[in-house]
């Protein structure tokens, strides 16, 4: 059965696989990048997850109220217990990223769990209307946004902090 599902899976679906497996690979390592860098990533998850939401679930109250509140809990979770990750740049605009094995971990996350409910949802298509199944789902996805978000929310803060430190007071006019 494992088999036929892999053969199954469209060619875009291992592109894609690509493309993220390359990008948390690059996040592995420190770098320089403009700040707006930043934001791709969570925005390309986010999209990725409310697409897969509404694919699979439609606009169902349930799944995006499970959706809203894992991702929302655990943004707040992340910003408030994470640990930044960056530090300003060297040019103007610009930001310093630690290397971690975090995003990688997330983007695979993301993806597995989106072929995984694609599987499932091919296998036994009744399940699409499951309430439990649809919250489950949602929730998982909204967990990994709220750590994509949760981690772009505590960077711009603590960019936001240095950058205020870094102004003189007597500078600062009302």
């Amino acid at each position: 059965m494992l088999q036929q599902i892999v053969m199954h899976t469209p060619a875009y679906v291992w592109a894609i696989l690509a493309v993220l497996v390359w990008r948390g690979t690059a996040a592995l390592r420190q770098r320089e990048m403009k700040l707006r860098s930043l934001f791709i990533v969570p925005a390309v998850m986010l999209a990725l997850s409310l697409q897969d939401v509404l694919v699979k679930f439609g606009a169902n109250a349930i799944a995006l109220a499970a959706w809203a509140a894992a991702a929302a809990g655990t943004a707040l979770l992340v910003w408030k217990f994470g640990r930044s990750r960056t530090a300003p740049g060297a040019t103007p605009g610009s930001v310093i990223v630690r290397g971690s094995r975090v995003p990688l971990a997330m983007m695979m996350a993301v993806f597995f769990t989106k072929y995984a409910a694609a599987v499932l949802l091919a296998v036994l298509p009744h399940a699409r209307h499951d309430a439990l199944v649809a919250a489950g789902v949602c929730a998982l996805f909204g967990v990994f946004n709220g750590c994509f978000l949760g981690r772009l929310a505590r960077d711009v803060a603590a960019l936001r902090g240095i950058g205020q430190a870094a102004v003189p007071t007597h500078a600062v006019r009302a």
